[in-house]
């Protein structure tokens, strides 16, 4: 569990050795303590943030305004969090395609697991059954570079999605995985579901290798954070 403020600094270092070439491309796979998030367009965000922020720290809540496309969202337990830090150049891929593979990630991965998920309408990101939201993306890219990335919902306590109005689309719900699968279905632990949206990933954006990397292999560089890094052939 990484507080957001904490991944938020470590996105940022990375971004900038990316850019610089002194790592590759890297995803960070984690799980965050309750946060709220506002995406840039922070005028239409807050309003969509249903209770006074003063009284979030009572839900046991944090609030963070951010820099990332979109509006406002929520990230804690049992949520898949994924921060891609990539070269969108050396992939040769543009903004639209690369959220279309954050996308197919994750309808990849609810497929996994006997649910049929499907991008969302036109002028809606990220992946929904029916029309429940199940996946959540706001990404930021600076010079070519990506940070920020996507939140797919394991089965978190929905309840904390009742003091936002998710996205800022208030006619549809929020759902999970665990409420989707079929009757019967068991899910594996968080930490494999995990590993199956990173190489879901890994496989959309085409790349060949991707090692795995907890936080004891990385000097302490994620805060019980797990990193992949990716390569192409």
């Amino acid at each position: 569990m990484v507080r957001y403020g904490d991944a938020l600094q470590l996105q940022e270092r990375l971004v900038a050795d990316r850019k610089a070439g002194r790592v590759g491309d890297i995803v960070l796979s984690l799980q965050h303590p309750p946060t709220y998030t506002l995406g840039k367009r922070r005028e239409k965000a807050e309003r969509n943030l249903l209770t006074p922020e003063a009284e979030l720290s009572s839900l046991g809540a944090e609030l963070h305004r951010t820099e990332r496309g979109g509006d406002v969202t929520f990230h804690g337990p049992r949520q898949a969090v994924l921060y891609p830090i990539l070269s969108l150049r050396a992939l040769g891929l543009g903004a639209r395609r690369y959220v279309e593979g954050l996308e197919s990630a994750m309808i990849q991965l609810a497929a996994l697991h006997g649910v049929t998920a499907r991008p969302g309408d036109p002028g809606e990101t990220g992946v929904w059954v029916g029309d429940r939201k199940i996946g959540a993306i706001g990404v930021r890219i600076s010079s070519g570079f990506t940070w920020h990335g996507l939140a797919f919902n394991i089965d978190p306590d929905l309840g904390y999605f009742e003091h936002i109005v998710p996205c800022g689309i208030a006619s549809k719900g929020v759902t999970s995985l665990r409420r989707e699968v079929p009757d019967g279905v068991e899910l594996p632990a968080d930490e494999a579901i995990h590993d199956e949206l990173v190489r879901c990933l890994g496989r959309t954006l085409g790349f060949t290798d991707v090692e795995f990397k907890d936080d004891s292999e990385c000097g302490g560089m994620t805060g019980a954070a797990q990193d992949a890094a990716a390569s192409q052939s």
